[in-house]
Order: C-alpha cells, then structure tokens, then sequence
C-alpha cells in the first residue's frame, strides 16, 4: 500500500506520516529530505523544481515492488502532484490511500509554523507568510482528512489505522 500524506507546512503532517511509519515499519518517504539533499549537493543546481517528487516516486515504487509500505510525505499542493503517486501505487498495482492534514484553526497553524524546529540538516523552513501564500489548490478527489488543531499525533495515528482497515 502507498499512504500518500499531503498538507501545508505546519499542519503536523511529518510528525503523523512519521509515527504511522514507525507503527506500521512502513518505508518512510519524505520530500523535505530528498530536496534538502539535492539543494546540497555537488551539482549546486539552482533550482529543482519537480526533482524532489520525482525522486520521492523512484524510491517509492522500488519499496513497493518490494512488497513494502510506503508512506509519502510531501506537500502536493496541486492535483497534478497529488496524481503523480497515485499513478506510482498504479504501476506497481496497490492501492494508494491520500491523507490530507489540516490545522483548522489558524492561529494554531501560525504558532506551529513560527515555533517549529529544523530537523533536516540545511533545510529553511518557510515562515508564516509564506505557508499561507502558498499556491495549494482545492482537492477534487476522495481523501482522508485529519484536523490536527485539538488533537495530539497518537490520536490522529489511530484515526489512519482505523481508515486504513
């Protein structure tokens, strides 16, 4: 199975795809990580534009060719990003299964997002204006959605194993 997380910075997305991996000893895939390194890297490309999700899907379909879990952790503001792992899950042939996390209540949102802590080397996290100009378009397919303004990650856990069947 491909569990495909989605949601603006701050809403707690990686805490929840990270802790339902762990749960799950499912492959974690994480789009912060694989940009954080091609920003790195030798090659000191100026920008990277899709590379990140399309590294994110090689790895991912190889772990599900495998047989393994996969949960992807990324953004995927657009339906256009969303539909590029699904179509990973089609080509291996399993199901993908979209959570999309939100923080409803916005002042919430803003104290995550300016109190948040850099846990991948080099990466600069976006600061509040940001996040909230960020072009991320409406959802036009069925999806889970997990509101993470009152609640704790544990209990947002349990709502996606549930989900998940």
């Amino acid at each position: 199975m491909l569990i495909i997380f989605s949601g603006l910075p701050g809403t707690g997305k990686s805490t929840i795809a990270h802790a339902l991996a762990e749960e799950l000893h499912a492959v974690y895939v994480r789009a912060d990580s694989i940009e954080q390194q091609l920003r790195s890297s030798v090659l000191n490309l100026k920008s990277i534009d899709d590379l990140g999700y399309l590294a994110g899907h090689a790895v991912a379909e190889d772990n599900l060719r495998l047989g393994h879990t996969v949960i992807a952790d990324s953004v995927n503001p657009w339906a256009l990003t969303r539909q590029g792992w699904r179509d990973v899950a089609a080509r291996v042939g399993v199901r993908p299964f979209d959570v999309e996390i939100i923080c409803s209540d916005s002042d919430e949102h803003r104290r995550r997002v300016e109190t948040r802590r850099v846990n991948i080397p080099g990466l600069v996290l976006p600061t509040w204006q940001q996040v909230q100009e960020r072009d991320y378009h409406p959802w036009d397919t069925p999806r889970l959605v997990i509101d993470t303004s009152q609640r704790n990650a544990e209990d947002c856990v349990r709502e996606i194993r549930g989900a998940l069947g």
